[in-house]
């Protein structure tokens, strides 16, 4: 199948707005790669846009409102102006379909995250007959057949790469098995083919997605692919520097995968795994379907195989029947494991879950025991940014920061820098000088080896 440009409808302009999840940015990257063939160009300015294209994420609260107040803003923008197309995609989307049609006229096209290969169809039919349209049915397959014949563009230094979607687990306060439907794990060879393109347009680092990303499980010619095979293969690409991986599940954290840690120099030694809390009865209430004992288990290994592995997690706080047991065996996982950089909030009732109508922990003693657990995680994380400096670490630099004079690059485990240097350094790895921290970041200045390398 050869995608051809639309001639009658060049130069026109596509704002897109991301929320939510690294699949979500990756999926507005695919999406405009899609839209690109029909004549779309990207633009940063939003009252420049033909099209206004929101791609939505339903985890967080109130995220079906937030997509309206946002809708409230363009019809304001564009009031004095001629209407752009309004595209609402994602999760939202998904969830809501033909109720935002019905809500809000000034939506045009309702798409879910598994259709985004109809996206150009819709547009097309749109302009031409002025029908709104609704597009969300689970076709993952029909979607990445598609956008495997598009090239993957996305010239960042550091790329996101999608190998697996949707969920299976079922979590009892999760909406993803609603919103991105069953597990899907995309053919081995497709995903390499996209991680070589996507080193050919500059990528030094690549991030692996999925829901549940190390439940990747693709069957060819009665050999089983895991993301144990698809870290050795990269593993191999000489211009590639740096592997990760997001959101891996315990359940699927399998020895195949843990082993990989032992021979890899390019996967980094941050492991984010989600534990969601530190009690087994809470455990069993959200259908976790591992206990505390087995995510310990894991870590253990891995601290074994290498002792400068660490952790980040996701933690739910005040979820139904959490009592302060319960509340005290999560402080004690947070003291064993000192996750270096963690994820937490108060639970947060989705429509559709199992949870969604159980009784809830009283607000003010939720709102405190987050207070608790986040001085304690945020304590964590300063106390390992304060003792990095005066060290020297290799950085990935990534780009420059807004103000023009420093560059901004992460370490092996996700730690934001900030360093002065120069635009010759971008896309590579150099040694900084940590000379200050903050929780979230550190401060630096490039060594002199590096200086000579770049000069």
């Amino acid at each position: 199948m050869v995608l051809k440009k639309n001639p009658n409808i060049m130069s026109k302009k596509i704002f897109i707005k991301t929320f939510g999840c690294q699949m979500n940015e990756y999926d507005s990257n695919r999406i405009f790669d899609a839209v690109k063939k029909i004549g779309f160009e990207k633009t940063d300015k939003y009252e420049d846009a033909n099209c206004y294209l929101l791609n939505t994420c339903h985890i967080r609260d109130k995220a079906k409102e937030k997509v309206y107040h946002e809708i409230g803003r363009v019809k304001k923008i564009f009031r004095e102006k001629k209407k752009p197309i309004v595209i609402v995609a994602g999760c939202v989307a998904q969830a809501e379909n033909q109720e935002m049609l019905k809500r809000e006229p000034y939506i045009d096209i309702v798409i879910g995250p598994q259709s985004y290969h109809k996206i150009n169809d819709a547009i097309l039919n749109f302009l031409k007959n002025k029908k709104k349209e609704e597009e969300t049915e689970f076709d993952t397959i029909s979607k990445f057949n598609y956008l495997s014949q598009i090239k993957n563009k996305d010239s960042k230094v550091s790329s996101f790469l999608t190998i697996q979607e949707g969920c299976d687990k079922f979590c009892h306060f999760c909406v993803v098995p609603y919103t991105r439907g069953p597990e899907y794990s995309r053919p081995f060879n497709q995903i390499i083919n996209e991680a070589k393109e996507l080193i050919q347009s500059g990528a030094k680092e690549i991030i692996l997605l999925g829901q549940n990303v190390n439940a990747y499980s693709y069957d060819e010619e009665d050999k089983e692919y895991r993301i144990s095979d698809l870290l050795i293969t990269l593993d191999s690409f000489d211009k590639l520097e740096r592997i990760r991986y997001t959101t891996s599940h315990p359940k699927d954290m399998t020895d195949d995968l843990i082993n990989v840690y032992k021979n890899s120099s390019k996967l980094m030694p941050l492991v984010h795994l989600p534990v969601q809390s530190g009690s087994n009865k809470i455990l069993n209430l959200m259908n976790r379907k591992h206990s505390i004992e087995e995510y310990v288990l894991i870590y253990e290994k891995l601290k074994k195989i290498n002792s400068k592995i660490e952790f980040s997690s996701d933690f739910i706080i005040g979820y139904p029947e959490e009592d302060e047991q319960d509340f005290k065996m999560t402080m004690e996982l947070i003291e064993k494991i000192k996750f270096i950089n963690s994820y937490s909030f108060i639970f947060s009732p989705r429509p559709g879950t199992v949870a969604a109508d159980l009784k809830l922990v009283d607000q003010k003693k939720s709102k405190q025991r987050l207070e608790v657990i986040q001085k304690k995680l945020f304590d964590n994380q300063i106390q390992t940014n304060k003792s990095l400096e005066n060290k020297i670490l290799n950085v990935l630099v990534e780009n420059k920061m807004k103000d023009g004079i420093k560059l901004f690059g992460r370490t092996e485990y996700m730690t934001s820098v900030i360093f002065d240097g120069n635009i010759e350094n971008i896309g590579k790895i150099v040694q900084v000088e940590i000379t200050s921290s903050n929780q979230n970041s550190l401060f630096g200045k490039l060594t002199e080896s590096s200086k000579k390398k770049v000069a």
